[in-house]
Formats: structure tokens, sequence, C-alpha cells
């Protein structure tokens, strides 16, 4: 395998059973009680937000993006992001990101958060979002919680506990000027 041979998609309804023994191979079956786990599962990710890498037939890489809300903020929640082993270390997961966020400003977003370690997405564009501004809605590594600001500002309207955008409880203010 050469990464000339690796080919970046997005992601459609055939990759789903690839994309699921992906994440069993990356996360296992504890994955399904992780705190981000809780918010994807209230809705559906962003399938025209979300990635994968291909190497002929064979998905080797996925990144997902779901819409999260937290107070009156809005952003896109990044992950799972998961490689298959064989295929790891090779900038396939940096190179999904990187589509994923560019994704994200072009569809207006006004951020991107994730789960995640600060060495790893640092230098991918994320920062530490302020302990305490957000919670999850199940216990997590405060120091974890990053951000991606995409419009200046959008970082510091997230307040208070994250969930998927369709249970919100404050509505949409860019949807409802529309």
């Amino acid at each position: 395998m050469s990464l000339a041979d690796v080919k970046y998609l997005p992601e459609t309804p055939a990759h789903d059973l690839q994309i699921e023994t992906i994440n069993d191979e990356a996360f296992g079956p504890g994955r399904f009680v992780l705190a981000a786990y809780k918010i994807r599962e209230t809705g559906g990710h962003e399938r025209s937000l979300s990635f994968v890498a291909v190497d002929g037939d064979l998905v080797v890489a996925s990144v997902r993006m779901t819409r999260v809300a937290a107070g009156a903020g809005r952003a896109l929640m990044l992950g799972p992001l998961a490689v298959r082993p064989a295929f790891k270390n090779l900038g396939i997961g940096r190179r999904l990101v990187a589509i994923a966020l560019e994704a994200a400003a072009k569809a207006g977003a006004p951020a991107v958060m994730l789960v995640g370690d600060e060495p790893y997405y640092g230098p991918l564009g994320f920062k530490r979002i302020p302990r305490g501004q957000i919670s999850m809605p199940r216990p997590v590594d405060l120091d974890r919680l990053l951000s991606h600001e995409i419009a200046p500002g959008a970082v510091a309207r997230l307040s208070g506990e994250v969930c998927h955008a369709d249970q919100a409880r404050i509505a949409d203010p860019i949807a409802a000027m529309a």
C-alpha cells in the first residue's frame, strides 16, 4: 500500500458497516458509555460533513461530524476519528481532520469541538476549552475538551451542557433569523 493509493471521500451509507468495524477495532464496546457517544445517540451525524479514507474498496479510516449545542452556542463535534491499525501513523487521520475542518468552514459552522488529546489535535488547530465553560452528559476529563474556532467568538458562546443540536432547549439563533 502506498499513501498515493488512499483516496478521501465523503461518507455514504455504503461505508457504514466498515466504519462500525473500524470504530470497534479502535475503541471497543466501551465506547458506547463515553460522553460523546451519549450525545451522538440522541441524533444523527452530518453525513455531508463526514469522510472516509479508502484503499481500493477498503475503508481504512473515518471521521464523523455531529451538530451540537451548548447554551446559545452551536458547533460541530468531530468524532469518532478512527484508523485501522495497519494504516496508523501515516497521516491519514490528520488528513481526514483537515478535510472535515475545511468542510465545516465551507458549511458555515461557527466552531468544531471534540473530546481528545491535545498533543494530537493541538497541531491541527484545536485548543482547550476553558475548564468549566462546558460540561458533557457523562463524566469526561475536562482537559480533553478541545475546540477549533471558525467564527470569532463562537467558542465563547458555548456554555453549559453539550447536547445534540436537535435536543437543544434554546433555538438556534441563526436558523431563527432565516
